[in-house]
């Protein structure tokens, strides 16, 4: 069974806004959530798409010295998977993992690692953006 629904005329990519505030987050992983159960991923792998989404608006908020800033995430189809950017106003702070002997509210982004194919993060005109790539099993684009 693919593990997507059969694909629109045009590539699906999904944008949502929050405010740069603790309580948002929950509220973030559910829109998440909402547009992965839309286009009937795979529970799982939604599962862990969730989780990564959760740890990078998580650290967007923690991070971000902008005042009144917003949280953009964005979630899209790219070649042989699922791309999930969450970009922040502040482009002085990069992400940087931290090791096991580090803070044990600190391994955010070893958990990033640990879930995705790959991820990074790109300094923009007006905004830093942290991703993570997924691949998606059975995605009509990708070789057998």
């Amino acid at each position: 069974m693919p593990a997507l629904a059969p694909r629109p005329a045009r590539p699906r990519r999904d944008t949502f806004r929050i405010p740069k505030r603790r309580r948002h987050v929950p509220e973030a992983r559910a829109e998440v959530r909402r547009i992965l159960k839309d286009w009937a991923l795979d529970a799982e792998l939604a599962n862990d798409i969730a989780t990564v989404a959760t740890e990078l608006v998580s650290n967007a908020v923690r991070h971000c010295r902008v005042s009144f800033a917003e949280i953009e995430v964005t979630v899209s189809i790219r070649g042989c998977g699922l791309l999930l950017e969450v970009a922040d106003p502040d482009r002085g702070r990069l992400p940087v993992p931290r090791t096991e002997g580090a803070d044990p509210g600190g391994l955010g982004l070893v958990l990033v690692d640990t879930l995705s194919e790959r991820w990074g993060h790109d300094v923009r005109p007006f905004t830093k953006c942290v991703w993570a790539y997924f691949l998606v099993p059975g995605e009509s684009r990708c070789p057998s």
